[in-house]
């Protein structure tokens, strides 16, 4: 959108939330001249909640690492304003973090070194109904969703029992069977260690073992695992 058209519409109203007071300057430096006022400034997430409700902007822009879980703001005020449009920002790639925000109604996802440019055209398009993702992370959005209906089957050697493992769950224990630890493999999965964890724990709990490596002696031994969609 060129400046003449932002400047023909209404301005929108902002909300921007963020712990750091030079990110917030340079985004609303960034966004000012093109038709996005921002009417609230916040810290944490209660007050950026507190604001939203008071002042009902178009848009909220919210860190992700917001003191109080700016991923939990942006579900409340999602909830209670579901017409405002709600943009996370972070400085982290990490898959779970984009998709709790979305899980959490957020409309757009953002990383905190994008163009201070590109910034003001990427809100607009959310405010007029459009998605912003990284470029980076779309690739990661669409294999959540591909993953997301398809499931491992494994069949216990001892007892027959088939055991089903998500996509993501039978990635953990396939990597946990190359002997690799868990730095290592939120390395590769592009994942958090404390998700890696969360993973294996749903894998040694379906398995009915105690510990990973019982978990991988299984594996070993099982059948190779059917893919069903």
């Amino acid at each position: 959108m060129s400046d003449a058209a932002a400047s023909d519409r209404r301005e929108l109203t902002i909300l921007l939330a963020d712990d750091h007071v030079p990110a917030r300057v340079g985004i609303k430096r960034a966004i000012e001249p093109h038709g996005l006022r921002v009417v609230a400034e916040a810290s944490s997430a209660e007050d950026a909640v507190r604001m939203a409700l008071a002042r009902r902007p178009d848009v909220c822009v919210l860190s992700v690492a917001l003191p109080g879980n700016g991923i939990e703001a942006a579900r409340l005020i999602k909830r209670s304003l579901p017409a405002t449009k709600i943009v996370m920002m972070t400085n982290s790639a990490r898959d779970e973090d984009m998709l709790g925000a979305l899980r959490a109604g957020a409309d757009g996802y953002l990383l905190m070194s994008t163009p201070a440019s590109r910034l003001p055209h990427a809100i607009l398009g959310v405010a007029n109904g459009e998605a912003t993702l990284p470029r980076s992370m779309t690739a990661r959005l669409i294999r959540e969703f591909r993953e997301r209906g398809t499931r491992r089957r494994l069949v216990l050697p001892d007892s027959g029992r088939a055991v089903e493992l998500t996509a993501r769950e039978f990635e953990v224990l396939d990597r946990l069977r190359r002997r690799e630890r868990t730095a290592e493999i939120a390395a590769h999965l592009g994942i958090s260690e404390v998700t890696v964890r969360r993973h294996a724990a749903s894998v040694l709990q379906k398995l009915d073992v105690q510990n990973r490596r019982s978990a991988i002696e299984m594996l070993e031994r099982g059948e190779p695992p059917e893919t069903e969609v």
